[in-house]
């Protein structure tokens, strides 16, 4: 059987997105994402779900990173799953004796405010993932955040949603190996893209998309490593790889920029 990596252990939002994507596929925990696309550029995984973009708190640039420095990957599906953040602790404890609360720190980051009102003093200690946190409650002292689908024995939730906001997404992309398929339909595509360093630059590179009347749907900005004060431009638009007229405008964006990579089509 085929496997799907993702950052585990088992409990995680990355793995109810491994099954969402692939639920024909056995899943796979992996204690970081760089070693659950390394299972899949090794042959180990055909796939691996990675988180991309979260609506409160921006793109997880640790993923979008590994999409840009690993070759021979592409990504070929998307999905979207609702994030409810709980706070865990042991059964009965005291909330005014939480010093410690443990979570990924994209969970950490996006209950900031909850945490800052509630819990000025605790120690906020990052985790793996956030199903890895509920493991480090010891004591009544002990806190974790966690999605709201998580069940451990002498454990209780909190009865809300602690999120900054209740609007809470994270938009995930199943990676494989190889590059993205010429004919197989997609509504999107994702490619990062550097231009020269002058005046109107990007707008020049950006030209051909207009032109070819292709809707960009997220822009985001990186910085390249050992180039002050230059940026690589990760763009998604709407359209159709299969599409020879599509492959076209990116064709042109490519002669137009220093840099181009086709991260994926889903």
């Amino acid at each position: 059987m085929e496997k799907v990596a993702y950052l585990g252990p088992d409990g995680s939002f990355s793995s109810l997105a491994a099954r969402k994507l692939c639920p024909e596929l056995q899943p796979v925990p992996y204690s970081s994402f760089r070693l659950a696309m390394n299972a899949v550029t090794g042959g180990e995984c055909a796939f691996a779900a990675l988180p991309i973009e979260n609506s409160l708190n921006g793109a997880v640039l640790a993923n979008i990173d590994l999409l840009q420095s690993v070759e021979g990957v592409a990504a070929v599906r998307e999905t979207r799953l609702v994030i409810d953040h709980r706070l865990a602790t042991l059964k009965g404890a005291d909330l005014r004796g939480i010093s410690r609360i443990y979570s990924h720190e994209q969970p950490l980051a996006q209950c900031s405010e909850y945490l800052f009102l509630n819990f000025p003093d605790a120690q906020l200690i990052p985790t793996p993932s956030t199903a890895a946190s509920i493991e480090m409650i010891k004591s009544q002292s002990d806190a974790a955040i966690v999605g709201a689908h998580v069940k451990a024995d002498g454990i209780e939730l909190s009865p809300r949603n602690i999120a900054d906001s209740t609007n809470n997404y994270t938009d995930f992309l199943l990676v494989k190996k190889g590059l993205a398929d010429e004919e197989k339909h997609s509504s999107k595509i994702y490619f990062s893209v550097a231009c020269r360093h002058a005046s109107g630059a990007l707008l020049d590179v950006l030209e051909p998309m207009r032109a070819g009347g292709l809707n960009m749907t997220k822009i985001q900005s990186r910085p390249i490593k050992d180039r002050a004060g230059e940026y690589m431009f990760f763009i998604e638009v709407e359209g159709d790889y299969s599409s020879p007229s599509v492959r076209a405008v990116l064709d042109g964006i490519k002669r137009g920029s220093v840099a181009f990579k086709l991260l994926g089509a889903y």
